[in-house]
């Protein structure tokens, strides 16, 4: 699937005024902030911070088989196109592990969100997830991306799924290939190139 109309396809719009722009002020947003960090970067940050990122990076909370299977769900909201990376290119399923770490509260629905997902794909097609093919991933996902089409046995599923994307466009769009792919530039002291031809001409004034 092309990016662009998978992220349509499943209600980016709504997903950037919601979670994304709330994220500024979230913990979630301190979250991205230290999994995007080196952790050796200690600048500005509190001793008590500093041994804290520390003992969060030392840890491990997901299975080698979980974070497989986060991965490829993860590369299935944000695919690879013509533009610029996966969301694994930007290291979601990585981001993904420290929040689970930082806030764990999400350790119990994503682990169980994931087990949820292989016993579906098990009774279906007799595989996990990530040994399922590509048609049959697809065909799963496609139950439970849909929040208003979805069947009331999915309504687990569906939960699951939609913090596991919000989680991806969360890490995705913070990460340097993430905000490449929107084309934010952030301001630039001492340049001023005037208003961008394409918003003059949008109201008229080119």
């Amino acid at each position: 699937m092309k990016r662009r109309d998978s992220l349509k396809a499943i209600g980016l719009t709504a997903l950037s005024t919601g979670l994304l722009l709330d994220a500024c002020k979230s913990d979630v947003s301190k979250a991205t902030e230290k999994a995007a960090a080196p952790a050796a970067d200690t600048a500005g940050k509190q001793a008590f911070e500093i041994e804290r990122d520390k003992k969060l990076h030392a840890e491990t909370f997901f299975t080698p088989h979980e974070m497989a299977t986060i991965t490829v769900l993860v590369d299935i909201i944000i695919p690879k196109d013509e533009k610029s990376g996966s969301a694994s290119d930007a290291k979601v399923p990585e981001f993904i592990e420290f929040i689970a770490k930082d806030i764990p509260e999400h350790q119990v629905p994503l682990r169980g969100g994931l087990r949820w997902l292989d016993v579906q794909c098990s009774n279906r097609f007799q595989h996990a997830f990530v040994d399922c093919t590509a048609q049959q991933r697809i065909e799963m996902v496609s139950e439970i991306a849909y929040p208003l089409k979805a069947k009331p046995e999915m309504k687990q599923g569906v939960n699951f799924f939609n913090r596991m994307r919000d989680l991806t466009a969360t890490g995705f769009f913070t990460s340097k290939i993430g905000i490449a792919d929107i084309g934010y530039v952030g301001n630039k002291p001492n340049r001023w190139e005037g208003v961008p031809e394409d918003v003059l001409k949008q109201y008229g004034m080119a």
